[in-house]
């Protein structure tokens, strides 16, 4: 499988260990990220030139991932899902990585590699690239709802529509949840 990575800076070293990790099992690693270390660089181009790589190989019929990171891993992914057709998800754990290909069906992974240990962070790329889409109706007509908004903006009906008010509260209202 082919793998892009992005990061910046604070990511680099992690890079660098990754590259090597995924190569070893077998992976065509693509790197967009920084040559050299650069305190000062940042992240969004790295980040959304890899989703844009994977979202390319994927039209092209190219099975291909990809891998973004940074300290938290959070604008990185916002970054990657910039993108249309990227559905990029922050994880953080096993759970995390493995739900995110099962339910979401997620091309792109967003890592804290600050938030982890190089071994942890690499345990959740393998399960992340191991696992598949569930392929779950649920799961794909939630999919297809996000394509359809990316595409044209459409949503499902607003169940509120006609209401003479939006359902809100304000700061004179109490809430009682014994009162059902």
């Amino acid at each position: 499988m082919r793998i892009h990575i992005g990061t910046d800076h604070a990511g680099l070293e992690f890079s660098t260990q990754l590259q090597h990790h995924l190569a070893e099992q077998g992976h065509e690693v693509v790197d967009h990220g920084p040559i050299e270390y650069d305190p000062l660089d940042d992240y969004p181009a790295f980040c959304i030139r890899a989703a844009q790589a994977v979202v390319r190989d994927q039209a092209d019929g190219v099975e291909a991932l990809g891998v973004v990171f940074g300290g938290s891993g959070n604008g990185e992914q916002i970054a990657a899902n910039k993108v249309l057709g990227v559905r990029a998800a922050l994880v953080w754990n096993m759970a995390t990585a493995e739900l995110a290909r099962e339910h979401n069906d997620a091309n792109v992974i967003a890592i804290g590699a600050r938030q982890h240990t190089f071994d942890e962070a690499a345990s959740f790329i393998d399960r992340f690239i191991a696992t598949p889409f569930s392929g779950e109706e649920r799961h794909a007509r939630r999919i297809a709802q996000l394509a359809a908004y990316e595409q044209d903006g459409i949503l499902l009906p607003d169940p509120r529509e006609g209401q003479r008010q939006p359902d809100v509260l304000d700061a004179s209202d109490s809430f009682d949840p014994e009162a059902g």
